[in-house]
């Protein structure tokens, strides 16, 4: 059958996969011969998505719509009606879901399906395609659907899915916790699907070659019973060689979960743990709720006992949290020994109740997305700014796992100062590298580098050849062979390297580096 309906979205960049699009076409039923998945990325010229998707005739175009595509979506969505009115367009997703009246894109669009659109946008297709009739609205919103009769979309990840991208899966939906900046904090309940079935589609997956697992789950750990039957399932087949991510609560680690994880291979589990703010009163206007006592020992535990790779997150520009506040959050969970901190400036999630405090708390918005904060009442633009280029070259530097000795000098450093804040001799970095850069974006990894190696020397009182012996041990974990000019007198010739494997290469980098750290 001719194809003539076509499922739609721009990916941040190839190696994600849509997995709302696989969910909708895993439901569609009797239409799934007329349907067909067309993901593209945002960095593609919206004309030519558009000629691409026109090309095709299309009698429905839905297009998945989320806070990192919407602008790139809406050029592609206007141009489509400008050029073929005649063409339907459903538009779906988070972005679209909440707000939607007053938004352009949907204003544009013919319908938009607000939710979670499995069974309908299923409906919809059966009106049009058997019924010849559209909806009399174009803001179609129903009942969400039951978790264990909607169909897994598992057996569409493709072979080159499964090779070249991130594979996304999920155990349950929905959040109890209240976080006002998150959109799960609107869900009412847990939902999960039937966990048998879902082992069967895990074990489909690793049939198929797939030993890379994202969970997109919103709180993994949740249910300790679920938690330990999945990683028990993967513990068994570890010697695949597997790399497994999961969001995790971050006071919820009980002994049946540890005893697990402590089995795992160094470098096979990932969690994904959500800090936030490290404020009490931040916290509580927000509606986050954190045993910050148990958060601090499982934190402990995790670095201390395990080999799980910990990626924590915390977020600058929170209502009633300052420069100094954040900072001393910052050292806090720093001291804990995260593998990576993500340093995230707040999100104005359309939808999100933190929109309640906008007035109190002076929270000023981007118009564009990603609708990042512009100023509260404690942090102003330029502070804001500085927090901006701060994340990004934490992410460049620390996250990295290439820059472990440079950051261990930073650390041991801030030991020596009278507050002992590692943020603060970091910020001192940060200012250095923003003077040093016009902006913190299309840097080379050899000007990170050479950056360091004056850093060191300039700032941090180091000699010559401790600069370059410093840099050098770096420098070995990355594997590159073309060595700056600055120290290529004193690099070795062999480069050793590194069978494949399937922990990503970051993650390699902190593992590999962990044993390299100057003391």
């Amino acid at each position: 059958m001719q194809k003539d309906l076509f499922l739609v979205t721009l990916n941040s960049s190839y190696p994600h996969s849509s997995f709302g699009l696989r969910y909708l076409m895993a439901n569609l039923g009797e239409f799934q011969n007329r349907a067909e998945i067309l993901e593209f990325t945002i960095q593609k010229d919206p004309r030519d998505i558009t000629e691409a998707l026109l090309r095709l005739k299309p009698k429905i175009l839905g297009f998945g719509v989320y806070i990192w595509n919407a602008q790139e979506t809406l050029e592609v969505v206007s141009l489509i009606k400008r050029i073929s009115p005649d063409t339907i367009v459903v538009l779906g997703g988070p972005e679209v879901s909440h707000e939607s009246e007053s938004q352009r894109i949907c204003q544009i669009a013919d319908f938009t399906i607000k939710g979670e659109a499995d069974f309908l946008f299923y409906e919809f297709c059966k009106d049009y395609f058997v019924e010849g009739k559209l909806p009399d609205r174009k803001i179609i919103a129903g009942a969400l659907p039951e978790i264990t009769k909607i169909k897994s979309p598992y057996s569409l990840y493709s072979d080159e899915d499964i090779l070249n991208r991130v594979v996304y899966v999920e155990v349950s939906r929905g959040c109890p916790y209240r976080c006002e900046y998150c959109l799960s904090s609107l869900d009412k309940s847990v939902r999960s699907f039937d966990l048998d079935l879902f082992l069967n589609d895990m074990q489909m997956l690793l049939d198929k070659g797939l030993r890379q697992f994202k969970f997109i789950d919103r709180t993994f750990n949740l249910s300790p019973t679920t938690c330990t039957r999945i990683l028990q399932f993967f513990l068994d087949r570890i010697d695949l060689g597997l790399f497994l991510h999961f969001e995790m609560v971050p006071d919820r680690l009980p002994h049946e979960i540890r005893e697990l994880v402590k089995k795992f291979p160094p470098g096979a589990l990932q969690f994904e743990i959500g800090i936030q703010t490290w404020n009490t009163e931040v916290a509580k206007l927000v509606s986050r709720r954190n045993d910050l006592e148990k958060v601090k020992d499982n934190f402990r535990f995790l670095a201390q006992e395990t080999g799980v790779h910990t990626h924590a997150d915390l977020i600058a520009g929170l209502p009633g949290e300052d420069l100094e506040s954040f900072g001393k959050g910052f050292d806090t969970l720093s001291a804990l020994r995260p593998n990576e901190i993500q340093v995230g400036i707040l999100k104005r999630l359309k939808g999100a109740p933190i929109a309640r405090h906008d007035k109190e708390w002076q929270m000023v918005y981007s118009e564009h997305p990603p609708f990042q904060i512009l100023r509260t009442k404690n942090m102003d633009f330029e502070t804001l700014q500085v927090m901006n280029r701060f994340a990004k070259y934490w992410d460049l530097y620390a996250n990295s796992g290439s820059f472990k000795n440079f950051v261990e000098a930073i650390r041991t450093k801030a030991s020596q100062r009278e507050d002992q804040s590692f943020f603060w001799e970091f910020f001192e970095l940060n200012d250095f590298l923003s003077k040093r850069y016009s902006q913190s974006y299309g840097i080379s990894q050899t000007s990170l580098f050479e950056s360091a190696y004056i850093y060191l020397k300039e700032h941090m009182n180091y000699s010559d050849e401790d600069a370059k012996a410093l840099i050098l041990k770096d420098w070995s974990v990355t594997g590159k062979t073309d060595f700056p000019k600055f120290f290529k007198e004193i690099v070795k010739s062999e480069t050793p390297t590194t069978p494949r494997s399937a922990i990503p290469k970051r993650q390699q980098r902190h593992l590999a580096g962990k044993q390299e750290v100057i003391n």
